[in-house]
Order: structure tokens, then C-alpha cells, then sequence
């Protein structure tokens, strides 16, 4: 009755005028950044949460649009998928192989209204679960004390970092790298690390800085290097119809994909891109034979679809409970909420809980409200793929610079923001995981500081990270985590990159 009852108080949140219109410019916002081959949800959010200081949006408001941006996303990378075989973002990469063929054979309105409808159940579903799930977990973070809290960060860097490239070697530099950049600034006893004397630095690195830097302003150097390529619409469009049938057909797999889904997000570092693999890989198996997967199945489309957007909200579970982020979307976000000086974390829920409850309210209307726009109005989103990048650069910029500068007022940040463009555009060259530098500087002062007050209670004894079974138990799934890739990588392949304009990060 409590979870009712804080829900109820949540809609009474997400239902102000406002926050319900934040909440559909999110979507459709989201939905155009997602069907753009190229950004993605990471990229998509850390560009608008600029935008989010610049309106001067209050915790629970900026929250409500970032996430319906995400939410957005995760529907909208189906689009460039089914039409251009491209992947909107590496989570919808298992939708091109269905989805494209039945593009080819006429049925690319059919593919859309399946991949929508799969999109919405997953989603609606994975928020349902996020509504039972989380209060349980978080009652569970009241045994968390400093050697479990450093396990965990440990498991994020593992499991994050091996799901985000190919090299498991890279992503162990990158998250060094974080850790590394998280040390610069004062340490806990006021002595400065790392500033070169430099009074800027004093005070840290900025999250949101380092995040539009390595997501936004790479992302412009890519641009740049590819002499503004033009997307071009791969097949035509014709009139959409909503296959019955079809969809009586996917019903089971949307299910079947929608549990496999929310299952890999709450995982710590799985995220959409292993929920989509897992949903279609289940499917293929239950099927056999009968179906006809890899030439036009609509469910090969139905259930990567389902997988992708159930794992988004999955993700949440951690964020919201733990304070660690579940994929590399949500460490983004991580990074919002520590900027707004909210500590995700089981005290978040009894401390704000209107924070959190309106949060979850306005994730259920966004789901309504893409539903609503994805289907009947998925012939306009067609139309943004045919926006010429070198138009939609220069806004990127702009948004990045003006909402970078509203927030601190320091030329010093545009400089950093620029240092650290430069830093990811290399980074993405030698295909170095981004992410992990991310979770580094937003994770490394918390694991620092847990492993201070660990050694602190056991007078320095080593073993006292060890001490306890879910201290262990982090562990031993931290070292699983990071070894894991390494045998599935053959399974996990990243499909073959189109353009210079695709991301090297998941999620």
C-alpha cells in the first residue's frame, strides 16, 4: 500500500503542467536524437543536460526531461535500423537484421508499428518492475557498509568496462584514466592533488564538463573529420498499416523479450545492448526452425526491441537504489544527480521521495505519450533523418557552450569542456572505451573514500574487504564481470561501423 500511495503522490508530481510538458518534449526530442545514426542515448542526454541548467529546471524537472529523453532514445534508434541499416545506437543494431529485410520487401511500415509497439511493452513493463524492484533494494543498501559499497564500485568498473569494447585492456585504461581524473582537486584531509597550483582545479574536475566534453564535443571533431556526410533515407516509406496479425504473433516474444531485458539492465554495466542480444539470441532458440529470423521475422524485430527498451529502465534500479549506474546512459545521469547535489542511494527514497516517485510517475506517461507519437507519427521522425549534419552540428555546439557557461559562468570550463573534446576524439580513435572514464571521475572520490573508512575500521587490515558474504559475493561477480567478455565476445561482436559518425560507446 505504501508503493501506491508514494506512486500516487509521484503522478500528482508528474502531472503539473510543466513537468507534463517537459516530459513530451523529452520524448520527441529523444525520439529525433535516437533515429539520428550517430548520437544515441549517452550523447543525446549529456548534450541536453546543458540545456537543463540553462532553463534553470529544478531537480525533479531536469530529471523528468532527461529521462524521457532517454526513454525516447531507446524508441527512436529504431528507425534509421529498419530504414537505413544503420543502427541508431549499438542497442538497436539487432533490430537491422530483421528489421531491414522487411524494409526491403515493402513492410517497412509494418517493421516500424512492431518495433513501436515492442518498444512500449518493454518500457511500460521494465517500469512496472522499476516500481516493485527498487524499494526492495533499497531496503537491501541499508547492509551496505564501506568494504561492500568499494566491491560494488569495483563490480561497475568491471562489468561497465567490459561491455563497452572490444579490448578489455582498453577499458581498463580508460577507467583508470576517470580514476586518475577524479583525484585532481583537494582530498578529504584539504591537501591539493594534482592542480599544478592551478586555483580552478581546487575544487575538482565538473562532471558535467567532462561529460559534454567527451560525449558532445568528440562527437563535433568526428563530424568535422568526416567532411559532414549527408544521411540519405535507404527505402521508401509507404503507408502505414497496423499488422494485426503480426503483433498477435510477437505478443509471447515481447514478453519473453521484455523479462531477458529487464534482467540485463539491472545488472550493473549489462544494459540494453546485452538485453537486445539476449532477447533476439532467446527467441531464435525458442522458435527454431519455424521461424524465418534473419530474413523479415517481425519477431527478430519484436524481440530485440522489447529487450533493448526493458533493460533501459532496468537500469535505473541501480542508479535509483545503489548510486551505480547500469549503463552508460544512466552514469550520465548519475552525474546530473550528484551536480544537484542529490545522493542516489536507499536514503533517497525515504529523504526525496518525490524526487524519486515523480521521476517513475513521469516515466509511465512518457511511455504513453512515445506509443502515441511512434506510431502515427513516426512519417515525421523519417523526415529528420534527411536533416543534413553540418545544420545540426553548429546547434549541438551552441548548446553545449551557452548551457556549460549558464551553469559556471567560467571561461576556464569552455577550456577544459575543449580539452577534454580533444581528449575523447583521440580516445575514440584508438576505439578506448568513454564511458569508463565517465564512471572513473564520478565514482572515484565515493570509492576512494570507502576504502579510507574501510582500512580506517580494520586498522589498515587488507582482509577486511573481504569480510563479509556480500562483500564477496562483489567480488567474485566483479572478476566474472571483466573475464566474461572475453569468452563472449565472439557472440557479442559490434556490427560493422557504416560511417565515422557511429558511437564507440554503448548505451
Amino acid at each position: 500500500m505504501d508503493t501506491l500511495a508514494n506512486l500516487a503522490m509521484g503522478f500528482g508530481v508528474a502531472l503539473t503542467p510543466f513537468t507534463l510538458f517537459l516530459a513530451v518534449c523529452g520524448c520527441f526530442l529523444g525520439t529525433i536524437i535516437g533515429a539520428l545514426p550517430g548520437l544515441g542515448p549517452s550523447n543525446g542526454v549529456a548534450i541536453l543536460i546543458p540545456l537543463a541548467f540553462a532553463l534553470g529546471l529544478d531537480a525533479t524537472q531536469a530529471l523528468v526531461l532527461l529521462t524521457s529523453v532517454y526513454y525516447g532514445t531507446m524508441y527512436g534508434g529504431r528507425i534509421s535500423s529498419i530504414l537505413l541499416n544503420i543502427p541508431g545506437d549499438e542497442p538497436a543494431m539487432m533490430t537491422t537484421l530483421d528489421g531491414f529485410p522487411m524494409a526491403r520487401q515493402g513492410k517497412a511500415g509494418e517493421a516500424l508499428v512492431i518495433s513501436g509497439v515492442a518498444s512500449f511493452m518493454g518500457s511500460f513493463l521494465s517500469t512496472v518492475g522499476l516500481v516493485i524492484v527498487a524499494p526492495i533494494l533499497a531496503s537491501i543498501a541499508y547492509l551496505f557498509g564501506p568494504a561492500e559499497y568499494f566491491a560494488l564500485y569495483l563490480l561497475a568498473f568491471a562489468t561497465l568496462g567490459g561491455m563497452t569494447s572490444n579490448n578489455q585492456a582498453k577499458s581498463a585504461f580508460a577507467a583508470c584514466l576517470g580514476l586518475a581524473l577524479a583525484m585532481v582537486g583537494l582530498d578529504n584531509g584539504g591537501m591539493p592533488r594534482f592542480t599544478g597550483g592551478n586555483l580552478h582545479l581546487m575544487d575538482g574536475i565538473d562532471f558535467l564538463v567532462a561529460i559534454v566534453g567527451l560525449f558532445a564535443i568528440s562527437e563535433i571533431f568526428i563530424f568535422i573529420e568526416s567532411h559532414g556526410k549527408n544521411s540519405a533515407i535507404g527505402v521508401t516509406l509507404g503507408k502505414l498499416n497496423i499488422p494485426w496479425d503480426d503483433l498477435k504473433l510477437s505478443f509471447g516474444t515481447m514478453l519473453r523479450g521484455t523479462g531477458l531485458g529487464f534482467i540485463a539492465g539491472i545488472l550493473p554495466g549489462a544494459g540494453a545492448s546485452l538485453g537486445s542480444f539476449m532477447a533476439y539470441m532467446a527467441e531464435k532458440s525458442y522458435v527454431g526452425s519455424k521461424g524465418r529470423f534473419g530474413k523479415g521475422d517481425p519477431r527478430g524485430v519484436a524481440a530485440p526491441e522489447a529487450g533493448n527498451n526493458a533493460a533501459a529502465g532496468g537500469a535505473m534500479i541501480p542508479m535509483l537504489t545503489l548510486g551505480v549506474p547500469g549503463s552508460g546512459t544512466t552514469a550520465v545521469m548519475l552525474a546530473l544527480l550528484m551536480t544537484l547535489n542529490i545522493t542516489p542511494g536507499p536514503l533517497l527514497f525515504k529523504e526525496q521521495p518525490e524526487i524519486v516517485w515523480g521521476l517513475i510517475a513521469s516515466l509511465f506517461i512518457a511511455n504513453i505519450v512515445l506509443l502515441i507519437m511512434n506510431v502515427p507519427m513516426v512519417k515525421i521522425f523519417v523526415k529528420i533523418l534527411m536533416v543534413p549534419p553540418w545544420l545540426l552540428m553548429p546547434m549541438v555546439t551552441m548548446v553545449s557552450f551557452v548551457g556549460i557557461f549558464s551553469l559556471s559562468g567560467s571561461y576556464f570550463d569552455l577550456v577544459l569542456m575543449i580539452a577534454f573534446g580533444v581528449l575523447g576524439y583521440f580516445l575514440r580513435k584508438m576505439d578506448v572505451p568513454t564511458v569508463p572514464v565517465i564512471l572513473g571521475i564520478l565514482l572515484g572520490n565515493a570509492m576512494e573514500d570507502s576504502l579510507r573508512r574501510a582500512m580506517v575500521i580494520s586498522d589498515g587490515d587488507i582482509a577486511f574487504l573481504f569480510s563479509t558474504p556480500i562483500a564477496v559475493g562483489l567480488w567474485i561477480f566483479a572478476i566474472a564481470g571483466f573475464v566474461a567478455p572475453l569468452v563472449l565476445r565472439k557472440f557479442l561482436r559490434k556490427p560493422p561501423v557504416p560511417s565515422s559518425d557511429m558511437p564507440l560507446d554503448a548505451d
